[in-house]
């Protein structure tokens, strides 16, 4: 059974944050860290199941190392939410690896996730050993990023986790043909948790705020130059099949860009691939293996 210890730590301008710290299998570490990113309304929870596979898997001695960005998960609530950004959240990334004595690591980015890596490899691209990058690039598409802010609008509250599972499996079903009933409880632990009785999604509702603000009647910005420095690194992009908010253009064009890029699409997946499915977690692991 792979142990994990939940660290805190404070952020640059002193917020206390939060990270699930999983010990490698069998003690030592001969290899690179991993650091799990998750995506814009979920925490580390996300990479459980991913971050046990990966670190008690003896011949790797992974340490696993995954963080809830502020706002989420354990990590304290910020009373100015225009402090959710990328920006401010890269440099909480930063802080993160100073604090739990990480000089370089394998970063793996869902979503929101990825778009603070593009942002790390202009900031402190020392700390890039490797990238994987979850259903995300340097361009994304309004209408699935229309489809998060009104998910994210709507603030439901289940009553079990039960109820939790049913939620998640009507709104995204379509696009995660492939995954079981376990799969949504799982999601829905990792989305939601319970504060005083009450089943909530785990995450500051003010967060939203920022996707509200968005004049989605012009273009979305682009992180192309950025991708250009992140993709100096080895780097694994993975796009769902059926995702709505990562093109299949934009993942040939990032291919065509860096020659250390590689691309996988998860099967039967959408928006963001689970990634302890068999199938993609060995894809990912043999491009960690090599790093």
């Amino acid at each position: 059974m792979t142990h994990s210890t939940s660290r805190f730590f404070p952020a640059p301008d002193g917020l206390l944050l939060h990270a699930r710290d999983y010990e490698p299998a069998g003690g030592g570490q001969n290899r690179l860290p991993v650091v799990c990113l998750p995506g814009l309304s979920r925490n580390g929870r996300d990479f459980g199941q991913f971050a046990r596979l990966l670190a008690q898997d003896a011949a790797s001695h992974r340490r696993v190392v995954c963080l809830d960005y502020r706002g989420r998960g354990l990590s304290a609530h910020d009373e100015n939410p225009a402090n959710y950004n990328v920006p401010v959240e890269c440099g909480d990334v930063i802080a993160a690896c100073a604090a739990l004595g990480i000089p370089r690591a394998l970063f793996v980015g869902t979503s929101r996730g990825g778009l603070i890596l593009h942002i790390l490899a202009a900031m402190q691209p020392d700390l890039i050993a490797g990238v994987v990058l979850n259903d995300i690039g340097p361009e994304i598409e309004a209408s699935g990023l229309v489809e998060i802010r009104d998910y994210l609008a709507k603030r439901s509250s289940p009553a079990t986790f039960e109820e939790a599972a049913d939620l998640l499996q009507a709104i995204h079903g379509p696009t995660f043909p492939t995954l079981t009933r376990a799969d949504w409880l799982d999601m829905a632990d990792a989305i939601y948790r319970e504060k005083n009785g009450r089943v909530i999604a785990d995450y500051d509702p003010r967060l939203a705020d920022q996707l509200q603000a968005i004049d989605f009647s012009k273009p979305l910005p682009t992180l192309w130059p950025q991708f250009e420095l992140l993709a100096q690194s080895p780097l694994l992009a993975i796009r769902g099949e059926h995702s709505r908010l990562f093109s299949r253009e934009t993942l040939e064009r990032m291919q065509a860009l860096g020659p250390k890029v590689e691309t996988v699409v998860a099967k039967g997946q959408g928006h963001a691939p689970l990634l302890h499915h068999p199938d993609l977690f060995s894809r990912i692991k043999a491009f960690l293996d090599r790093l």
